[in-house]
């Protein structure tokens, strides 16, 4: 299997990964730390060290709410549902910045599929977002349309429609043909 061929395949095993909360595509700590090759906890605690590398941008910290809606959503986090902290959320910078402070071989390779993953995802909702775009075009070019049609439909409705008797004749008349 050639390389593009193993990027395909990871990339489409990490999309369901990457969730959408607060209007961002994120990953959470335990896919992360999963995918670079260590444990949540470690992947946290060098987050920890390194708190000036991660500004609110690359990461956050879910809400109860937020974590309770992910757990019910996503059987794979079924685990996170008893976790005692709420988990970190992690953006698509913050998931390149968690590799380089783990500086791992197993996380810097990872780094370069979550990157397209997250770039794949960002191509899919553009491509949704300009289908819509289209498809509300359409409909207000077909509702236009549906007027002119109504019109014209009934412009020949008035056109089949008998034409009306008038009591007076047309025309010239001459003297002899009056009657007196």
């Amino acid at each position: 299997m050639n390389q593009q061929s193993n990027d395909l395949v990871f990339s489409k095993t990490t999309q369901p990964r990457i969730l959408n909360i607060r209007g961002q595509s994120i990953m959470l700590d335990s896919d992360l730390a999963k995918l670079y090759g260590v444990s949540t906890k470690r992947l946290n605690e060098q987050v920890k060290r390194n708190v000036r590398r991660f500004p609110v941008d690359f990461i956050f910290r879910l809400t109860v709410q937020e974590k309770s809606e992910v757990v019910a959503k996503c059987d794979h986090l079924i685990k996170l549902k008893y976790a005692k902290s709420l988990p970190y959320a992690f953006t698509e910078h913050g998931a390149i910045m968690a590799a380089s402070v783990l500086n791992s071989p197993q996380a810097i390779e990872m780094s370069v599929f979550v990157v397209r993953a997250f770039v794949r995802l960002r191509e899919i909702l553009f491509s949704h977002k300009e289908l819509a775009k289209k498809i509300i075009e359409l409909e207000t070019k077909v509702g236009d349309h549906d007027a002119s049609i109504n019109t014209i439909i009934f412009a020949i409705k008035q056109l089949m429609s008998a034409p009306q008797k008038t009591s007076k004749k047309i025309g010239f008349r001459h003297e002899s043909q009056v009657s007196k």
